[in-house]
């Protein structure tokens, strides 16, 4: 105890004097001539900073005139490839007057007049059948800005076919000093079992977020398909690198399975890490330039609900890893979830902020994540800055299966959304008639807490394990914002993505896993990445068609109550009672939830119900993954779904809420969903707000909203 105390203090001492020499380093030296910055009025990166803040000091748009905004220009990304894009995630940058950012299924990049949308130039490449095979298809989430404060400005992007590719940002023209004649094949060097080469067309991997450049540096992660339904677990194995701004050339690469010699490699048990893959960095990382420290959120190894290829904790999977900028070198780490099988990928930016902790100053780094869990660490020494702690979990039941008998639980902050399913208090409670039928609903599936671990569906007995937060809940890759003023951490959260695993046998001849994703007696189905198949040239997505089905189906069992073929829902409705998604603020100098507000408005499925006709069932908020913008006095995020109410007609609001309490106090409407992050920036004495939005039958488009001229 005294010596555990001792490292504390130790642990303790050099982060404060981590801040110091930082803090002086920045007097010393200041920002660099030239460098865009929030502060300014641009938006310069993905996040809009280096640290994953999403945070903007522009006030001119503000609760009292929000509601007048108007449109400003907007830009349709059809022609950007063969076919329409139906889920445009980008978030554009703005520096000097120009906006740029990804269009299309081929992944055009373009760039803009800031001022009226008016396309500048435009930049693709046809990849042809790399492209087709790629993993992470559509235009992805952006790109990134790199500049010498002196002329030399660039656009880098990746792209499908994994490549990473800098572009003039005055003309779109490809920098020929950059690795070949600006193009640097990124599968290079990209390796599966115990370091063969992927093949270069058709190898697996690829990724969707942004490039993050600091200083003369551009680092690059990794992803791979989806892991629910895949063909090997020996799998293209996930990395992180680092390159020359300049010239292309590898400074440092991160390997996320351990090779033998490189820590944490003993946590693959029988040798397992030669025969799996993924752990990719999927989403955006984040970097403290004073510091010199990378922090990398890093996915799921192969495969996403079965790990009985791979015993052990499989680090670096579902972990935090903090590495040296210069050297790569692993700093520290923490992983989230042992052993993952439930598909709780670090899935957003983590935040990196300057706070006071009983007193004391202290630079932390606080990840939001799919279980609406915020873990927060000094960001110095990995010290988490409240305990967490290793908490008795369900063991699996899955031949073959073993499972962590622990499983990390933070004690601060509390879940800022709903993470599990309390029975009955969680289950639908409109009416008397719908929460009997829940309840005989769910009892046909375990429910058992956070790590509730997949099962072999039986249709007689459970058919799934229930679970909250994996697949599509909680936070997911939009992440959230922080205010550096206030300290304040603010992120949507999803409170409503049940998700019924089941596992079973794959048909003779699809897969050498054991166990993947559906139910012995249903037929065989594919659960792939939405967009794939996309690229222009690539065959139709095969997700969700059925597979010809070899093992004998056992005899179903009629179902109680009203429950058919796995359905959870309830007369069409959710099986969960509301909120359905959340917005949610954590003061992190106390490790308080702010507040917990319903995000959006109740669904016309909802609203309409016939059961609920004459019923003040209130706002219930709604489900799904946006990301917002943090500014001087609000919270801006736009609706994940299309309703249509009394107040405006059918489509999506751009709602804006006080910092302070969550309160709504402005809206615009939008013609679709918000699907991509917002953000802002200032032209000309205007403040603009530009969202991606799209789905359903709406193709995408970026919209660029201010406040009228005055007369």
């Amino acid at each position: 105890m005294i010596q555990s105390q001792l490292m504390n203090h130790a642990r303790l001492r050099l982060s404060l004097l981590a801040t110091a020499i930082a803090s002086l380093a920045s007097l010393a030296f200041g920002q660099a001539s030239g460098q865009p910055s929030t502060k300014n009025g641009e938006w310069p990166t993905y996040t809009g900073d280096l640290k994953g803040t999403r945070y903007s000091p522009l006030d001119q748009i503000n609760a009292s005139n929000f509601n007048q905004l108007e449109v400003a220009w907007r830009f349709k990304t059809d022609n950007f490839g063969a076919r329409p894009e139906f889920k445009l995630e980008g978030t554009p940058l703005m520096v000097k007057g120009v906006v740029y950012t990804t269009a299309g299924t081929r992944r055009s990049v373009v760039a803009l007049d800031a001022k009226t949308g008016e396309l500048i130039w435009a930049h693709s490449m046809r990849e042809g059948a790399r492209g087709a095979a790629a993993p992470r298809q559509l235009s992805g989430r952006g790109v990134a800005y790199w500049t010498d404060g002196k002329g030399d400005d660039r656009v880098i992007y990746t792209t499908t076919g994994y490549r990473l590719v800098e572009l003039n940002a005055r003309d779109g023209q490809l920098i020929k000093s950059f690795a070949t004649d600006g193009i640097l094949d990124l599968k290079v060097g990209v390796v599966y079992g115990t370091g063969q080469q992927i093949d270069l067309e058709t190898g697996e991997i690829g990724v969707h977020s942004t490039p993050i450049v600091v200083k003369d540096v551009v680092i690059v992660g990794s992803a791979m398909k989806e892991g629910m339904t895949i063909t090997t677990h020996n799998n293209t194995k996930g990395l992180v690198r680092a390159f020359d701004v300049r010239t292309g050339k590898k400074i440092w690469q991160f390997n996320t399975i351990p090779k033998p010699g490189e820590p944490g490699n003993e946590t693959w048990e029988n040798n397992s890490w030669a025969e799996n893959g993924n752990t990719g960095v999927w989403t955006q990382i984040t970097v403290d330039e004073d510091l010199g420290l990378v922090y990398l959120p890093v996915e799921s190894p192969s495969s996403d609900y079965y790990g009985g290829h791979r015993p052990g904790n499989n680090l670096y999977g579902e972990s935090l890893v903090c590495v040296d900028l210069k050297t790569g070198q692993r700093k520290w780490y923490f992983q989230m979830v042992h052993h993952p099988i439930w598909d709780m990928d670090l899935s957003s930016a983590p935040i990196l902020a300057d706070v006071n902790i009983n007193g004391a100053p202290r630079k932390v780094v606080a990840v939001p994540s799919k279980q609406c869990f915020l873990y927060v660490f000094d960001r110095v020494t990995g010290q988490p800055i409240w305990p967490i702690e290793e908490r008795p979990v369900p063991q699996s039941t899955v031949p073959g299966e073993k499972t962590s008998p622990t499983q990390p639980f933070p004690t601060r902050p509390v879940p800022y959304c709903r993470n599990h399913i309390e029975i009955p208090g969680d289950l639908i409670d409109f009416t008397p008639e719908m929460r009997a039928q829940a309840k005989d609903n769910i009892a046909r599936y375990t429910v058992n807490g956070v790590f509730n671990p997949p099962l072999v569906g039986d249709p007689n007995g459970y058919l799934a394990a229930i679970d909250l937060g994996n697949a599509g809940g909680g936070t997911n890759w939009p992440g959230g914002g922080y205010d550096p003023e206030t300290h304040i951490v603010y992120s949507q959260a999803d409170e409503s993505g049940v998700t019924p695993i089941s596992l079973r046998e794959p048909p003779a001849g699809f897969s050498d896993v054991r166990y993947v994703l559906g139910r012995q007696d249903q037929p065989f189905r594919l659960a792939e990445a939405a967009g794939s198949g996309t690229y222009p040239g690539a065959p139709p997505p095969k997700a969700g068609v059925p597979i010809p089905n070899t093992a004998k189906p056992a005899a179903p069992k009629p179902p109680s109550g009203n429950l058919a073929s796995g359905d959870l829902g309830v007369q069409g409705l959710p099986i969960i009672k509301p909120p359905y998604g959340v917005l949610s603020a954590i003061d992190l100098d106390k490790g308080d939830l702010k507040f917990r507000v319903p995000y959006g408005e109740t669904p016309d499925n909802v609203r309409n119900h016939a059961a609920l006709k004459g019923m003040n069932i209130g706002n219930t908020g709604q489900g799904g993954s946006v990301g917002l913008v943090v500014t001087k006095t609000l919270v801006v995020v736009g609706d994940s779904r299309l309703t249509t109410t009394s107040e405006h007609p059918r489509g999506a609001m751009l709602r804006a809420y006080d910092k302070e309490n969550g309160k709504q106090v402005g809206a615009v409407w939008m013609p679709a969903p918000q699907s991509g992050s917002p953000m802002t920036y200032m032209l000309e004495g205007k403040q603009y707000i530009v969202v991606a939005v799209s789905g359903g039958p709406y193709s995408g488009e970026y919209i660029a909203f201010r406040l009228p001229d005055k007369e």
